[in-house]
């Protein structure tokens, strides 16, 4: 198996990047193919000695300020143009990208295309439940969907909860504000009628109904479809309020020294519960619905958090993610367009 790395993209920088590369490679049997600046990864690996890593030279990057359309045709050795081709070539079976999620999204369809059947890519996420993690896409690759674009993100969602949770028969939420088929706003609505008929026709949809917000960190829900706008927006709410209650829990507990010989008993379940809502734990987030595993990392990614990225890819690739949901997005019974 041979994954890699776009190197140039995180907020870090690269050395960052290739320290949790570094970590990824000394627990795996898998090959690194680390792309970026020969001249900032070189050091880096000398430094920890590292093995079953190869440096594939691309010295342009595209920043968050480029367009994305535009800089995939005018920086051809951009790392991310450069890694994507590697996975296009069969030179890398999947691609990790740290940073830009415009840039990832947008070379990554230009250059590997969708898979067929899917128009619309999706940002798949984990998120932690009370009775476990849930699925949520789509976190931000497309934030204008139609109900048929959020039918194929349940199916593609389904899958990947399948494949890498291994949950049977994954239960399938629709976002919206109430979970009374009248409420949410004309496309949930229209969405939720089209996943009763695909219940009907598609003994494979385990299709529960709406869910509201509080449903998602309950586990109402084994999958939350929703679009890419109000997603990420849940994304970014759920990672603030975890970075909220680890700064208050850290703020009582050196405002109050008394209390600490009390915690050392439960300190073990304290750091178990912080890590279960930490996004580095998780990594990155594949985007489903183009023609080759692509996942994508936090921009503030640190090198334990690069790490579990490469983890989720080999997962990926173990699991034959791409070609499990190919052939169930071909196995879904034709429905209706609604638009």
């Amino acid at each position: 198996m041979r994954i890699a790395v776009d190197a140039m993209g995180g907020d870090r920088g690269p050395q960052v990047v290739a320290q949790g590369v570094v970590q990824a490679a000394h627990e795996s049997q898998a090959h690194y193919l680390l792309v970026g600046d020969p001249a900032l990864l070189e050091p880096e690996l000398k430094r920890h000695s590292a093995k079953n890593i190869e440096i594939v030279p691309a010295r342009e990057v595209i920043e968050m300020t480029d367009q994305p359309t535009a800089a995939f045709r005018n920086k051809k050795d951009a790392s991310i143009v450069v890694g994507t081709k590697l996975v296009k070539d069969k030179k890398a079976d999947a691609l990790v990208s740290i940073g830009n999620t415009g840039a990832a999204m947008a070379v990554s369809l230009l250059t590997l295309g969708r898979i067929r059947g899917v128009d619309r890519p999706a940002i798949a996420t984990l998120l932690p439940s009370s009775k476990g993690t849930v699925v949520l896409l789509d976190a931000g690759a497309t934030v204008d969907c139609d109900p048929n674009n959020l039918h194929e993100f349940a199916v593609m969602g389904s899958v990947f909860s399948a494949l890498t949770l291994g949950v049977k028969m994954p239960k399938i939420g629709l976002l919206s504000n109430g979970e009374e088929s009248s409420k949410g706003n004309d496309t949930v609505k229209k969405t939720h009628a089209l996943f009763l008929q695909a219940q009907e026709s598609d003994k494979n949809f385990n299709f529960i109904g709406n869910v509201e917000g509080r449903d998602i960190f309950r586990g109402t829900a084994d999958v939350i479809v929703c679009d890419g706008f109000v997603g990420n927006v849940v994304l970014k709410a759920s990672e603030g309020v975890a970075e909220m209650i680890r700064n208050l829990l850290k703020s009582e507990l050196e405002s109050k020294l008394w209390m600490k010989p009390f915690l050392v008993p439960i300190a073990p379940a304290i750091k178990r519960m912080m890590r279960k809502v930490d996004y580095s734990e998780r990594g990155g987030a594949p985007l489903l619905g183009v023609n080759g595993v692509i996942i994508i990392g936090h921009g503030r990614s640190d090198a334990y958090a690069v790490m579990n990225a490469c983890r989720a890819a080999e997962r990926a690739v173990q699991s034959n993610l791409i070609e499990t949901i190919r052939l169930r997005v071909c196995d879904s019974p034709d429905l209706p367009p609604v638009s």
